[in-house]
């Protein structure tokens, strides 16, 4: 199917629209997960399109964004939530093809971009209307599908969570992850300076030219005294945490009083000890959160909050997505086996 990139649409920026009529399939082309296992395991089928509840927006999907989440889905690690669609992707763009009885808000042809517990890797998908978003205007049609996960994740982890406050100090591991670009953005955009690590002398170098204060190469470096040398012989304010047990003692020993660590994956494993007298004496929060099994309304403050704070910023291109590769739908084995190789940086996208 063709793409529409930004010509195709008339409108504001604020609310593009293709101007045409929505031909709705019976069937579309899905990706199916024949069992739990590697990528491979990842073939095109043909589902039914969903059925649109009366609060739901059918959306033509332009793009997914390929996620961690999905990888550990995929190996049967991570199950859909109660409900939802079985199929992988947790975020779209694409024009909305139909809506339901009760929604109100949007429009058959509005270029949206949303959130999903399930069912992005397909031609068409079925979203709570509160969970959509506006395509900011100059980004691509496509390219929206890279916002959804990460602006959400780290907007309410970061600055919901993590209090992050300007003039402060945020540490992210894996900057150069599609959450760790945003992060990096979105902190600078707040007033914030920031430090990361990453894997490689180019992940590095990314981060940097994204706006990172100091970069680390977590291979080569101890990340603890680097970034405190880097902060000024200080620690930091608030760490956003992908790693999870193998980096939980660093990130304490590298928090300032009233610090805030943010766990939000636990790519070394669930489980560690810590010495409770070090939260005490320096009075830390640890927390940690999830998007994928929270309620509609939990998520639509979410993106009530980051339409109002965020897309301002996408708006003026003061903060865009990175994007790694744009991958055909049928290629979601291969986006997979990109991931899991951690050599990208930023997003990976499947693009029907």
């Amino acid at each position: 199917r063709s793409q529409e990139g930004p010509e195709s649409f008339a409108g504001s920026d604020s609310m593009r629209r293709v101007d045409m009529a929505m031909d709705i399939p019976n069937t579309m082309r899905a990706i199916e997960v024949t069992e739990p296992g590697e990528p491979e395991v990842l073939v095109i089928g043909e589902r039914a399109v969903p059925p649109l509840g009366a609060d739901d927006v059918l959306i033509r999907v332009a793009a997914a964004g390929v996620n961690r989440a999905d990888v550990m889905q995929r190996r049967g690690n991570y199950p859909p939530p109660p409900g939802a669609s079985d199929v992988l992707g947790l975020e779209v763009s694409g024009v909305v093809a139909a809506v339901g009885a009760a929604v109100s808000g949007w429009r058959v042809g509005d270029a949206v971009c949303a959130l999903l517990a399930g069912g992005g890797y397909a031609e068409y998908c079925a979203v709570p209307a509160p969970q959509c978003l506006p395509v900011p205007g100059g980004i691509d049609l496509v390219d929206g599908a890279a916002l959804p996960e990460v602006v959400l994740t780290v907007w309410t982890n970061v600055f919901e969570r993590g209090r992050l406050a300007s003039g402060e100090t945020l540490l992210v591991h894996g900057g150069s992850s599609g959450i760790g670009t945003m992060a990096i953005q979105l902190a600078r955009a707040f007033g914030a300076r920031v430090f990361v690590t990453a894997g490689s002398a180019e992940k590095c170098a990314a981060c940097e030219t994204l706006g990172a204060d100091r970069a680390v190469n977590y291979r080569e470096t101890d990340f603890v005294e680097a970034v405190r040398t880097a902060a000024g012989d200080r620690g930091v304010d608030v760490v956003l945490d992908m790693v999870g047990c193998d980096y939980l003692q660093k990130n304490l020993d590298l928090l300032n009083i009233e610090g805030r660590l943010v766990i939000i994956a636990l790519m070394s494993g669930a489980r560690a000890e810590i010495d409770l007298a070090t939260l005490m004496r320096r009075r830390l929060m640890v927390t940690g959160s999830t998007l994928r099994a929270r309620s509609v309304a939990e998520k639509s403050a979410v993106v009530d909050a980051a339409r109002e704070r965020v897309w301002p910023l996408l708006e003026t291109g003061r903060v865009r997505p990175v994007i790694y590769q744009r991958l055909p739908l049928a290629q979601a084995a291969d986006a997979h086996r990109l991931m899991e190789s951690s050599s990208h940086i930023g997003k990976l996208l499947l693009v029907t």
